[in-house]
């Protein structure tokens, strides 16, 4: 059955009421966002056509903002057991190593930025770490759901699927994928480009006699031949190997077929790769999508933009649309927030996405280096709905409302600990001005620090200032409009 467009309609008195959100894909985004939602205690469920988490390693490396993200989920420490840092590269010729090559710009992490740079965890591994968090905490996948309807009324969405029972949300989120069907469904077109029309092979090999203390690349030999790089993959016994092709490549994914590249284009035999355990190939492009809300049903992830894999941004871009959209449904859903909260998720994330996008694009091109960019840590919502500053004056480096909130330690306190969790928080530095009394808002006072200032911060549940002020006049119609009292 082709999926329905959705439209209005009368709710269907078949469909059970499962649920308050249905994520559709158990991807890093799908299971992000399900994690965030079952913590503050919205009932959830993820639904993913496959049998199983998705196995390949593909987006590899978690940057600095996403690592934060991640803390806060609860999954620091199995990110960190499960990871290890990015290699340096090597790059070879002829069966001789030339010379090394760093592949970003490295950051020192500071007091204000605990994680200086990218941490390299394969996709499965991941999407394994976020799995069991969320059984931790009670929330389901259901597995071999695939999706064949969509339709949606003025109280919810009704999913139907090729096997089991309908499922009945207030809410729906589209993580299924570059090639969404829920977003076809909802008709929402995707513009983009082609970044590189040449075909790239990537797969997870086992190989013997190359060692692992380098990203191995190996740079074309011939004219219309093109590269191929051994990344081992840090926590794993695998190699990430990536070929590129030329265009118009129909690309063998047999493992007799990944040996020959292998042999014919580095100084290893090709029975040196001695197993194949996921391949796969793809044509690097960009999109966006028109819009990533539909009514009830909201786009995140792969699903609403599509990155080439250059920079690391698309799983880390998608991560944190989840971390966005969560505690915006909680505060509809649960805390009496006005529903046209949610039009702010939109407004926040397409063009964070369509920045993403681009210096993605950038990368791929060789007109840009990795470096601080890519860590999103400079990312926010400054000028939009949700970032109300009050105060005046302020130089354009200083902190405003829409800029992700420093850590720091202060008079005993690390912020991002006072931070952690589903909740807001007011941060009082430097002023004895009265903190209003919100329901449940904590309220931290410290004396000093550089980074934010003299003021009152109120900071979002996902590490962003929502309003700042030199005192509390003015707060308490904004924390109506995002549902604390």
């Amino acid at each position: 059955m082709e999926l329905n467009s959705v439209k209005e309609m009368v709710v269907d008195t078949d469909a059970r009421v499962g649920t308050d959100v249905l994520v559709v894909g158990a991807g890093p985004t799908g299971l992000a966002l399900a994690v965030d939602l079952t913590r503050r205690g919205v009932p959830a469920l993820v639904v993913e056509r496959s049998a199983a988490l998705f196995p390949g390693s593909r987006g590899k490396g978690l940057q600095p903002r996403t690592l934060e993200v991640l803390d806060d989920l609860g999954v620091h420490d199995a990110i960190q057991r499960a990871g290890g840092p990015y290699p340096v590269g090597m790059i070879w010729r002829d069966g001789e190593r030339q010379a090394e090559h760093r592949m970003f710009d490295e950051s020192p992490a500071s007091e204000t930025a605990p994680y200086g740079t990218p941490w390299m965890v394969p996709q499965w591994r991941t999407q394994e770490i976020l799995f069991a968090r969320l059984e931790e905490l009670g929330g389901e996948v259901a597995f071999g759901r695939e999706l064949v309807s969509l339709t949606q009324d003025a109280d919810g969405v009704t999913a139907r699927f090729a096997a089991g029972p309908p499922v009945r949300a207030r809410y729906a989120v589209a993580a299924d994928g570059g090639r969404s069907a829920v977003r076809r469904a909802l008709g929402i077109g995707m513009t983009g480009e082609t970044v590189d029309p040449s075909p790239t092979l990537v797969a997870d090999v086992r190989v013997s006699g190359l060692d692992r203390d380098n990203w191995h690349v190996f740079p074309p030999a011939a004219e219309g031949g093109g590269f191929l790089a051994l990344c081992p993959l840090a926590g794993t016994d695998d190699f990430q190997l990536t070929a590129q092709f030329p265009e118009g490549t129909d690309v063998d994914l047999s493992p007799d077929a990944i040996r020959k590249v292998v042999g014919a284009r580095t100084h290893l035999a090709p029975d040196a790769v001695t197993e194949v355990r996921w391949a796969s190939d793809f044509r690097p492009r960009t999109g966006l999508a028109e819009r990533f809300r539909a009514g009830r049903v909201f786009l995140a992830g792969d699903a609403a933009h599509i990155h080439s894999p250059a920079g690391g941004q698309g799983l880390n871009t998608s991560i944190q649309d989840a971390y966005n959209l969560g505690w915006k449904l909680g505060a509809v859903l649960l805390d009496g927030a006005p529903e046209a909260l949610l039009d702010s998720y939109e407004e926040e994330r397409l063009p964070n996405a369509a920045d993403m996008l681009g210096l993605s694009t950038r990368v791929h091109r060789g007109e840009v280096r990795r470096g601080a960019a890519t860590q999103q840590l400079g990312l926010g919502y400054r000028d939009r709905t949700l970032a109300v500053e009050t105060r005046t004056g302020l130089a354009e480096d200083a902190l405003h409302a829409g800029d992700r909130a420093p850590d720091g330690i202060r008079d005993g306190v690390r912020l991002f600990d006072a931070f952690q969790g589903p909740r807001w928080t007011l941060l009082a530095v430097g002023t004895d001005a009265d903190l209003p009394r919100l329901s449940g808002v904590r309220t931290v006072r410290i004396a000093d620090h550089d980074a934010y200032g003299r003021g009152l911060f109120l900071v979002r549940p996902d590490g962003y200032v929502g309003w700042a002020g030199t005192s509390a006049d003015g707060l308490a119609p904004y924390a109506a409009g995002v549902g604390l009292r």
